[in-house]
């Protein structure tokens, strides 16, 4: 469980970074956007403290996309004028309070939790895909060096041991809002400002929209299937069911976009 909270969230910063270079904010935003992160959190508390536990916790996660998407919102409009230190304080208080308020939430009876923590994420989706400032600057600055890559991979590890050492401490709403604690927006966002400036974070963020309804799919599956069902099972269903729907916004997406190009 300890290498795996070593390795995971560093290799998948390594991609997304990657992708990042390769195929620009966007590609990366939507990848940053997937549970590669939340879902073996959710996994290995699930396995420390029960299925209930988990399902709970899952439950609080998907709520806490409005919690992110708060985070996201708020650092996108403070990069454009200040620098990633200011920036990142508002956007860390801006999530604070989001997710105090997302812990006042009914957690019983489960259909009633699950509308509500749906209503939220999809509030917290859809206000950022209306009223996120738009990308309109070019991306300069130096390119991703390996120096670089590396601090982003060791970042990651300290903050992803530091957020599931809390999780268990904090009980199941805590933990599953921790799970969607913003580890790869905080790494992503400061880095990508420092070298490329404020349009590339915002075209990053933007992407991470795109992402959102794989992962409520994700969360929202194992809440209702994890109290009667097996641990594994409940979480490769989870996993497969985030690909189909993340398959499925990508092609939205592109018909979206060949018809504006016909269009224009």
């Amino acid at each position: 469980m300890f290498a795996l909270k070593l390795t995971l969230v560093p290799l998948f910063l390594l991609l997304v970074s990657l992708a990042g270079r390769w195929w620009g904010p966007a590609v990366a935003g939507c990848l940053a956007a997937l549970p590669a992160i939340a879902g073996p959190i959710l996994y290995l508390i699930t396995v420390e403290y029960g299925r209930s536990f988990g399902a709970q916790a899952a439950l609080l996660a998907l709520a806490a996309i409005f919690a992110s998407e708060t985070f996201n919102f708020t650092y996108a409009w403070l990069c454009r004028n200040h620098r990633w230190p200011l920036a990142l304080t508002g956007a860390t208080l801006a999530w604070l309070i989001a997710a105090w308020a997302l812990t006042q939430l009914p957690v019983h009876p489960v259909s009633s939790a699950a509308a509500w923590a749906l209503m939220a994420a999809g509030l917290g989706t859809l206000t950022s895909h209306l009223f996120m400032p738009r990308a309109g600057i070019t991306a300069t600055g130096a390119s991703l060096s390996r120096f670089e890559l590396a601090l982003r991979m060791l970042v990651g590890a300290v903050l992803t041991l530091a957020v599931t050492a809390l999780a268990g401490w904090a009980g199941p709403n805590w933990s599953g809002l921790l799970a969607v604690f913003p580890l790869l927006s905080i790494v992503l966002c400061v880095s990508s400002q420092r070298l490329h400036g404020a349009g590339f974070v915002i075209a990053l963020l933007r992407g991470m929209v795109t992402g959102r309804p794989a992962f409520a799919a994700f969360c929202l599956w194992l809440a209702l299937r994890l109290p009667d069902n097996e641990i594994l099972p409940s979480f490769a269903e989870a996993a497969l069911l985030a690909m189909l729907a993340q398959g499925a916004m990508r092609r939205l997406i592109g018909i979206r976009g060949r018809k504006a190009a016909r269009a224009a």
